[in-house]
């Protein structure tokens, strides 16, 4: 007769349990993965529009600001202060003679830079020197902001 401890089975008492079940499985982890990549894909897509909006109306508060500063600058120094507009590298500078006081690039940003003129000046009484009206178009995508300045300096946006 073998002796038993009291309170404690024998080894061949303990009920039989199938392997234990911890974690995920591969395919488990897959099936998440490829629903959060949907989930990201509707969300892109959607999203898509605002950071458009977003991005062309930066640029416009951005080149508003330029033509102010160079505006401001003429009257303060009482020199001739030019914005410069490059469709070519897509940006925007304010310069007085050989000097460049602001640059804007929108390349960084994917916003595209279309305008009448190549150029629009404020002398030293702050209003513009030059013969016409300057437009320039802001966009990226679906999104585009126009920007006029009169002859006489004054920027408005459509």
């Amino acid at each position: 007769m073998t002796q038993r401890t009291a309170g404690i089975p024998s080894t061949r008492q303990l009920p039989m349990r199938g392997p234990c079940r911890r974690g995920t499985t591969t395919v488990e982890q897959l099936l998440v993965l490829v629903t959060l990549g949907i989930l990201f894909g509707l969300a892109c897509t959607s999203g898509m529009p605002l950071l458009q909006a977003v991005a062309v109306e930066t640029a416009s508060r951005e080149t508003v600001s330029l033509f102010a500063l160079a505006r401001d600058h003429a009257l303060a120094t009482g020199a001739r202060t030019a914005v410069r507009l490059d469709e070519r590298r897509q940006r925007v500078l304010v310069h007085r003679g050989i000097d460049t006081l602001a640059v804007a690039d929108f390349v960084q940003r994917g916003v595209r830079l279309e305008a009448t003129r190549d150029s629009m000046a404020y002398g030293a009484s702050g209003l513009g020197v030059g013969a016409a009206n300057l437009r320039v178009i802001l966009s990226r995508g679906s999104r585009a902001d126009t920007l006029t300045v009169s002859r006489l300096g004054r920027v408005s946006s459509q």
